[in-house]
């Protein structure tokens, strides 16, 4: 027997940069990370753009031709600009990756042009898995316009859509070449689109950082009342702490068996599917955090007054902590439906189940196992926290 061993490795850089009015034609963040990138021929430039988006920024199309024209004459922008629905609408089929893909090829773009996503972690997500398989990689920029795709989704490696009724079943591990947050693009959110973010700020916070979660805690009227500042140091705070874990923690294309940012998913990612999507994703993951610290709490990982100031925190920033579909039909315990979302966690990635929990607020801990008595207890005791806390809103 012959063998030929093969080992590389590939490394990857992208920077995160914050700004505001991305835009403007004084702004040069745009044409500095773009800067010595055009090929000896015209380097092209596609953008995508969320439908969302644009109905509140009508004049951005306009801005960005203006800015290429001025500060990056040697780019070649392609027009018209794409536009595509956003919000999980755009993940669940494969129309709006075909639209993507066809641009793709209708500009004939190569590998030494750029992909340019602007929208919500939906529309990011699906942008980046047609750039990571169109020509088997072209160079993408996510450009995030929510809460949550500036401090969390955007900021990842991961890209996909949904399929089988499955949550990100096709996808890929691509990292971007820049992401691109820019603050002006969270004035026009509504409080839903506001508020859903700051869900994944509590995840993270809740499994790495106590203070950042005191913190949260302590602004949470600013945060309610949409002060911008407060709402930019959440998100920065929050982005580097998932870009950290990212980086440092091992596995960053998730070859093992443990997502520890997924904390509270197993159930939201359900949900989502299980409500048609009418819950957004923070919302679910809200919901979902909730159930495992009060699960955590039933299993005697965290203390009573530790679930009661986690679940207050979730309950002042205007979260719902319960929902009816967390219930079966004669309300005497978890929707076996719900449950199903446990299989499908450990099925994304094979091995052995593992799902993380606290053990202290700022303390992550995995487990492997779920006790379904503990957790239907758990269920029937969030509905009872949930209807108490709300009372005494």
């Amino acid at each position: 027997m012959e063998t030929i061993q093969q080992s590389f490795t590939a490394h990857y850089n992208f920077d995160i940069v914050f700004t505001n009015n991305l835009f403007s034609v004084k702004n040069k963040t745009f044409s500095h990370l773009l800067d010595g990138k055009s090929s000896n021929t015209l380097t092209k430039i596609v953008f995508v753009i969320d439908k969302g988006c644009l109905k509140h920024h009508l004049d951005i199309t306009e801005h960005i031709e203006l800015y290429f024209k001025k500060n990056l004459p040697d780019y070649h922008l392609c027009l018209p600009f794409l536009d595509i629905e956003g919000g999980e609408i755009a993940k669940n089929t494969a129309k709006s990756l075909y639209q993507v893909l066809k641009t793709i090829n209708t500009h004939k773009v190569d590998r030494h042009s750029f992909l340019i996503a602007i929208g919500g972690g939906a529309v990011l997500d699906l942008v980046g898995f047609a750039a990571a398989i169109g020509h088997r990689g072209i160079h993408h920029i996510r450009i995030p316009t929510t809460v949550l795709s500036q401090n969390d989704s955007g900021i990842g490696v991961k890209n996909g859509i949904n399929f089988f009724n499955k949550k990100n079943f096709l996808g890929s591990f691509a990292p971007p070449h820049a992401v691109i947050n820019d603050s002006e693009f969270l004035t026009t959110l509504n409080d839903r689109d506001w508020r859903s973010g700051i869900a994944e700020a509590i995840k993270v916070a809740l499994i790495k950082d106590a203070v950042f979660f005191d913190w949260i805690a302590a602004n949470a009227v600013l945060l309610n009342t949409r002060d911008l500042p407060t709402m930019e140091i959440l998100i920065y705070r929050c982005a580097k702490l998932h870009a950290m874990h990212i980086s440092t923690s091992g596995d960053p294309f998730e070859k093992g068996s443990s997502r520890p940012l997924d904390f509270g998913h197993w159930a939201a990612h359900k949900l989502e599917q299980l409500t048609n999507f009418s819950l957004k994703h923070g919302e679910a993951v809200a919901i979902g955090m909730a159930l495992d610290v009060t699960y955590a709490h039933t299993i005697g990982f965290i203390s009573s007054e530790d679930l009661k100031v986690i679940l207050e925190c979730l309950i002042q920033l205007g979260f719902d902590i319960c929902h009816p579909t967390l219930f079966s039909k004669n309300l005497s315990g978890i929707n076996p439906e719900l449950l199903k979302g446990l299989d499908e966690f450990r099925e994304h990635l094979g091995g052995a189940l593992t799902i993380m929990l606290i053990s202290a607020i700022g303390v992550g801990k995995e487990v492997h196992q779920i006790d379904y008595k503990m957790l239907n207890q758990s269920v029937l005791m969030l509905n009872q926290k949930s209807s108490l806390y709300a009372y005494h809103k």
